[in-house]
């Protein structure tokens, strides 16, 4: 299965989010915030990066954009998961690069359906 980086400043959404892609068979590593995620991203170019938004210092669509811009992290698939339920917010996601947005609370198959449609291609 796929290596699945999360950016998520709550330690409860990440534990729920690892739960989750681990019973399913992805690898998982965590980072807490934007600046750190993209320092992991780069060092371990997973398949997929799952990006919260809210968090402090850098947001999630500011770390989406410099890593779907970044010349080492541009083909990485990001998939935004967040609370930000308006379409305005899934629309600036996907401006910033997002290949898909899923809102909280997601469950483990609408996480397994996501990462499944950006690992072949067929994004939003």
């Amino acid at each position: 299965m796929a290596k699945v980086v999360i950016i998520d400043d709550s330690p409860t959404e990440t534990a729920q989010l690892k739960l989750f892609l681990e019973e399913i068979g992805h690898s998982v590593l965590a980072a807490e915030d934007g600046e750190s995620g993209i320092e992991l991203v780069k060092a371990e170019q997973p398949e997929v990066v799952l990006m919260d938004v809210v968090m402090p210092g850098l947001n999630g669509f500011q770390a989406t954009r410099q890593l779907t811009q970044g010349d080492t992290t541009s083909h990485i698939p990001v998939i935004i998961v967040t609370t930000k339920d308006q379409k305005t917010d899934q629309v600036w996601g996907q401006r910033q690069g997002a290949k898909g947005y899923l809102v909280k609370p997601v469950t483990a198959k609408m996480l397994s359906d996501a990462i499944d449609e950006v690992l072949s291609g067929e994004s939003a």
